[in-house]
């Protein structure tokens, strides 16, 4: 075996949190536990510790929740964090009924500390979550120093309340091996700022609609960034509007309020002049939603539209039955998910009759919108490329998306490149040489025949065995343009071509749904009309038609201009 070798038993995609099992000379150093099942990690050890060291870059579920059960099963079994993590740890076991002593140690920013002989750690903050963690672990041999860099999650990107990923700092550290996640693949990202501002327009147009708007979030992290992005975002700035805030991500507010010595300074000085979250006085207010179910129906029964932000495992209808207006149920994004929502939300909404007839009726509409907590592609090259390692081992995300990061040129020509996979050792030999394995197939090649009025493209089957296959097709339309001297292809989603058809409508027949004033959310909201209530094409007709001239819609943006752009 070689100095240097990574045994992953997770590695963070759908159901199985991270593990992984560093190996570095004598020394065993598990990174991240967010196992629910914690059998083959102890059966590899045959029964004893499964490490000498334990190090949880931060305090999300997938990669913390199964530390719990390893202390107690190992209760000699150092396990380190940062500060903020260790108070953020204990919200994975809500349901515990006696507090849970503390057994996680803190470890300060950017000072080694040594663990073993010629063994240490450095902790370098990673963005993505209040003290997310990047892990720089050093190991002196006799021979040679070695060294490796664990990102955890990680984004390069400053949210509303994280700082970035410090890049400046770890430039040209040529660690031996990095390993790092790379949830989104190759995909590219907006801006964040963009990201934002997109966000916001969504909500505010719901709004204007008349739509009150559902957030799922979990327990610590989106939840929190949301609110903050409302409170602070100079479009809800001074508006009159409720947010409610239930379930346990009331609770991780209140838990990030015990840390605001650790925020950033921007977050800490918006703090001295109003609340962070909880807010009665200052527009737009921020409360806890009431646990008494007439104080519930209340609060949310009004006639103008609210946001709730609550548990993304909660009972969705209680929130729908108890209001009088329908609902926009936004939903984020995931790399490679089913319809990119989280499948645990899928499958509440796909198993709820209640939600499937509030789904049927126009009670409840349910969309997407991209705020991403990871590093796209570039981000992630990025990283890679300022780092300078030997060894790149990929983790925490689709199949294909790997596949196709590790597939660029540009890293294939510079690193030796690894895709973590559950129970494969991956050995990182350190100054030998190395033969590249080929990149995965991502190409394909294909015939292009001239028709009388058309061209036809010719593609191999292999296309339909990936899994994007299907959301590529979903509306079996197209779209091709010029990009240097290459073509690109890309597959219309329906909301693009609902969209499209909507505007061809408007210029083909005046008359149709698409310009009529009842026409919002893909639905009929005029009660005259048989078809209220009902999902309707822009190009349908009905006798209730009233264009949408005859009434003058009200501006949905302010052009006041803070920290962020205005939206066009």
């Amino acid at each position: 075996m070689t100095d240097l070798s990574c045994l992953p038993f997770g590695v963070g995609y759908v159901d199985d949190g991270v593990s992984l099992l560093v190996q570095m000379g004598p020394h065993r150093i598990l990174l991240d536990c967010g196992l629910t099942d914690l059998t083959s990690l102890i059966k590899a050890a045959g029964g004893k510790a499964p490490a000498d060291v334990v190090l949880c870059s931060h305090a999300h579920p997938d990669h913390a929740r199964g530390l719990l059960a390893l202390h107690r099963a190992f209760p000699q079994l150092p396990i380190y964090a940062s500060e903020v993590t260790t108070q953020l740890m204990w919200m994975n076991w809500l349901e515990e009924e006696k507090p849970i002593q503390q057994f996680c140690h803190a470890l300060p920013w950017r000072s080694p500390l040594e663990f073993a002989t010629g063994l240490s750690a450095t902790l370098y903050p990673a963005g993505h979550l209040p003290g997310a963690a990047a892990i720089l672990l050093t190991y002196t041999s006799p021979q040679r120093p070695y060294t490796l860099f664990y990102t955890g999650d990680f984004l390069l990107s400053n949210s509303r309340l994280v700082e970035g990923l410090p890049l400046e700092e770890l430039r040209g550290l040529k660690p031996n091996v990095l390993i790092v996640e790379a949830s989104y693949g190759t995909a590219r990202h907006p801006h964040r700022r963009q990201q934002e501002n997109s966000l916001a327009e969504r909500i505010l147009a719901a709004i204007a609609n008349q739509h009150s708007v559902l957030f799922p979030a979990p327990t610590i992290g989106l939840g929190q960034e949301l609110l903050m992005l409302l409170r602070s975002h100079h479009q809800f700035t001074g508006r009159n509007l409720d947010i409610w805030v239930d379930g346990s991500v009331a609770t991780g507010c209140d838990a990030y309020l015990d840390l605001l010595d650790h925020f950033p300074s921007s977050v800490q000085n918006f703090a001295r002049h109003q609340p962070l979250f909880w807010d009665d006085r200052v527009r737009p207010r921020v409360r806890r939603l009431p646990e008494e179910t007439g104080l519930r129906r209340i609060a949310l029964s009004g006639q103008t539209p609210c946001i709730l932000i609550a548990d993304e495992t909660a009972a969705f209808q209680q929130y729908i039955s108890l209001s009088n207006l329908p609902w926009l149920m936004l939903l984020p994004q995931q790399p490679g998910r089913v319809g990119a929502i989280e499948p645990a939300i899928y499958q509440a909404i796909r198993s709820s009759s209640p939600l499937r007839s509030a789904l049927k009726a126009g009670r409840l509409t349910v969309d997407t919108y991209l705020l991403s907590e990871h590093c796209d592609g570039p981000g992630t090259t990025q990283l890679i490329h300022n780092l300078r390692p030997q060894h790149v081992v990929l983790f925490h995300g689709p199949d294909a998306y790997l596949a196709d990061l590790a597939g660029l040129e540009e890293l294939q020509n510079r690193y030796q490149l690894h895709i973590a996979s559950v129970g494969t050792l991956v050995e990182l030999p350190i100054g030998e040489t190395f033969a590249q394995p080929a990149p995965p197939e991502s190409r394909y090649e294909g015939e292009v025949v001239e028709l009388q009025d058309s061209v036809m493209i010719t593609l191999p089957d292999g296309l339909l065995s990936d899994p994007r296959w299907q959301t590529f097709s979903e509306t079996g339309v197209v779209e091709a343009r010029w990009q240097g001297e290459e073509l690109v292809i890309k597959g219309i989603t329906p909301r693009e071509l609902f969209s499209r058809s909507d505007e061809l409508t408007l210029a083909e027949n005046p008359e149709c749904c698409g310009a009529c004033l009842h026409f919002r959310g893909q639905r009929c909201w005029n009660q005259d009309s048989p078809l209220f209530g009902f999902r309707v094409t822009p190009d349908g007709y009905c006798p209730a038609f009233e264009a949408i001239a005859l009434q003058q819609e009200p501006p949905l943006l302010d052009e006041e201009e803070g920290d962020d752009e205005v939206l066009r």
